[in-house]
């Protein structure tokens, strides 16, 4: 038989792959936080790493194991870490696997939240760079004797820039680099990381793996690309047998463990049923966002439409040639004159909200929001306007999403 397809997968991905009993689809959820050990020697060798099983429901439970199995399958991967949310997962990652002195190129196009944490980071000792991920040129300019790794998005928020992927991925493999990767706005089948040499694979599985904004949650994949026995900083009680598990091993104890952003078992739960129709959501908030995007292109009062799947987008082929799909989330300029603010008030059926990968269309005014906390002049930089509006497009009848702008266009 031949390999199932990716919707094919995801349907049947907790029964298939975590085997529950009494002929249940899903796994159970794991609400204890203590587990017993007949043996006390059992206990002693979970603890040093000789044994697989769960000692506290911080660092590990049933329900979380079965999500993780899912995400390492879904993305093609070796392993996966799963966290209370998306944020938690870069964090912990990137805390975990570098330290003062060593240098990070990091895209200038990074979300807020992310960018805001790397200002941390940098407070902590690590060097960063912050390049046009576009141009693979710019990244390999950036490197330094003490470079580490590289961190971006596929498609970045909200101004939709493509990063040169598949170049960066087979610099990094020639460099010896850690290439770390948010591919939350395309997650499987939109963006195969394995194929892109990608080192980890972060994402928020808050947005499309939930899908209907009602739960948190995070993970990062090792896709199995990376040599970990060359790594500088992997501490030697995580080097164990297998090497390939080097680096999420460290991410699980360092990060997960010691941080303690962990992951409930009923998110997990939440998360897992999620991603049962992920594909199908994806697929249908693509289609309105490419032809959503087409329509607010042709007025007058838009300035500016910036969607990958538009073809006088800058990397239009590169996402083309990249990416699965063009992805959900597109950003328009209104006219100077138009508040952005009044405008989104006029809007009758999207949601005035911060978030991404629903199944409703949300919208927000990016400059007095989202990077508000970035200043003028990094907005700048990052390609942000100050009439900016970002969207995350749902599964809504297109005809009905038009017929919404429509009607606020006519207000101005």
């Amino acid at each position: 038989m031949t390999k199932p397809g990716v919707t094919t997968r995801q349907v049947h991905a907790d029964r298939r792959l975590n085997h529950p009993t009494d002929g249940a689809v899903h796994a159970s959820t794991t609400n204890s936080v203590l587990f017993e050990f007949e043996k006390t020697q059992d206990l002693v060798d979970v603890f040093q790493g000789k044994k697989l099983g769960h000692v506290y429901g911080r660092s590990s439970s049933g329900s979380m194991a079965a999500l993780q199995n899912i995400i390492a399958d879904l993305e093609g991967g070796v392993a996966s870490a799963c966290f209370a949310t998306g944020m938690a997962a870069i964090t912990s990652t990137i805390l975990s696997l570098f330290k003062a002195g060593d240098h990070l190129i990091v895209s200038q196009y990074l979300f807020g939240n992310t960018r805001s944490f790397l200002d941390t980071l940098m407070d902590l000792g690590v060097e960063l760079t912050f390049v046009d991920v576009t141009s693979i040129q710019q990244v390999i300019a950036a490197k330094k004797p003490n470079t580490r790794g590289v961190f971006t998005e596929t498609i970045a928020n909200p101004v939709t820039q493509v990063a040169d992927l598949r170049a960066i991925g087979k610099w990094c493999e020639e460099e010896k680099l850690v290439y770390m990767v948010d591919n939350t706005m395309t997650p499987p089948p939109s963006f195969d990381a394995k194929a892109m040499k990608v080192s980890l694979v972060l994402s928020s599985l808050t947005k499309y793996h939930g899908g209907h904004g009602h739960v948190l949650g995070g993970a990062v994949t090792d896709m199995g690309n990376f040599d970990w026995t060359g790594f500088h900083n992997i501490k030697s009680q995580y080097q164990g047998a297998d090497e390939r598990l080097w680096g999420i091993t460290q991410i699980k104890k360092k990060g997960l463990r010691d941080l303690g952003a962990t992951l409930s078992a009923q998110s997990a739960h939440l998360i897992s049923v999620g991603i049962e129709t992920m594909s199908l959501r994806l697929e249908r908030s693509t289609k309105n966002a490419m032809k959503l995007a087409t329509y607010l292109e042709s007025q007058k009062k838009i300035e500016c439409v910036y969607y990958p799947g538009l073809s006088n987008h800058p990397q239009h082929f590169a996402a083309r040639e990249q990416l699965g799909s063009y992805g959900a989330i597109l950003s328009f300029d209104l006219v100077p004159g138009i508040d952005p603010c009044a405008f989104l008030d006029e809007l009758r059926l999207v949601l005035s909200a911060t978030h991404l990968g629903d199944t409703r269309t949300l919208a927000l005014p990016v400059a007095s929001t989202i990077f508000y906390e970035n200043g003028q002049r990094e907005r700048a930089r990052m390609g942000i306007t100050e009439t900016m509006i970002r969207m995350s497009v749902g599964i809504e009848d297109t005809d009905d999403l038009v017929a919404d702008f429509e009607q606020a266009l006519a207000k101005f």
